[in-house]
């Protein structure tokens, strides 16, 4: 009995609490470094761009001035790491407008896999017809102005290795059919033309897809086996895998332009059309 009422009361006093309605109210701060003048550092302007810390306080690039909480601390941890971190502070190129990958294809995602296509090709010898890569793979954008290779290193953050998959037109087929019906990766070398959710025709080279053609695909060892549902390996006639990592190929590629004198860009065309 004196179990029960313990019980009984325990809830009673669950209930006023609850009924009080505490209620809380934020309000909500861009993190866009508004407030501190925060930008990416490069190798030779830390102070310029992240501030500096002297006896406990941190003092942004705005003028604001931080001596409570962790801002200073943080600020102290990310200063100190800079002379480690400035290899990749070099800047590798320009690039007059940002790039970023979005669906169905952006200049940032025909960019990578155009750059796949002519690497595995030069690698392998072999021809390459079409090139796939998938969106995820692609992690963060090309910012405008200077590129530094921080940010090719953060954009292809994986171990994804180039391969070439031969693969039959009938197979090649099947595969963007799956692929208009769930999720279009970036893809090159092909005319693709989609209506609702379903493939409406496919050209490689300006041509319709002969069902018994061998194509060589270019792509990465991640969508060999189940990687974002596609198993190109299912139905290859032929892979062959070159060790080199999709970040190298694109670095290269990245450091031709520069010492040509040319700026990082790319283009949209019709590889993919939604009607």
């Amino acid at each position: 009995m004196v179990k029960t009422k313990v019980i009984a009361g325990f809830i009673l006093i669950l209930a006023i609490v609850g009924g009080c309605g505490t209620s809380y109210s934020w309000s909500v701060i861009n993190a866009d470094a508004s407030r501190t003048g925060v930008k990416p550092a490069k190798a030779d302007n830390t102070e310029q761009a992240l501030g500096y810390v002297v006896d406990g306080t941190y003092y942004a690039p705005s003028g604001e001035v931080y001596s409570q909480g962790a801002t200073p601390q943080l600020a102290s941890i990310l200063i100190k790491a800079q002379p480690q971190m400035a290899p990749l502070k070099e800047v590798i190129a320009y690039a007059p407008k940002s790039m970023s990958s979005s669906y169905p294809q952006s200049e940032l995602s025909n960019f990578t896999v155009d750059c796949i296509m002519s690497t595995t090709q030069k690698l392998t010898g072999k021809k390459v017809d079409v090139g796939i890569m998938n969106f995820g793979g692609i992690r963060c954008s090309i910012p405008q102005g200077d590129v530094l290779l921080d940010d090719i290193v953060s954009m292809f953050p994986f171990k994804n290795y180039l391969v070439y998959v031969a693969m039959e037109g009938d197979d090649l087929r099947e595969l963007f059919e799956k692929m208009a019906s769930s999720k279009m990766q970036a893809v090159g070398g092909v005319e693709v033309v989609i209506k609702d959710d379903e493939l409406e025709s496919l050209k490689v080279g300006g041509e319709e897809v002969d069902d018994d053609k061998i194509y060589g695909v270019a792509s990465i060892d991640f969508l060999l086996r189940g990687g974002d549902n596609l198993n190109l390996a299912d139905e290859a006639q032929d892979i062959i895998y070159t060790g080199v990592l999709l970040k190298d190929c694109i670095l290269e590629k990245i450091y031709e332009l520069s010492a040509a004198g040319m700026p990082l860009e790319y283009h949209l065309d019709d590889r993919i059309v939604i009607e």
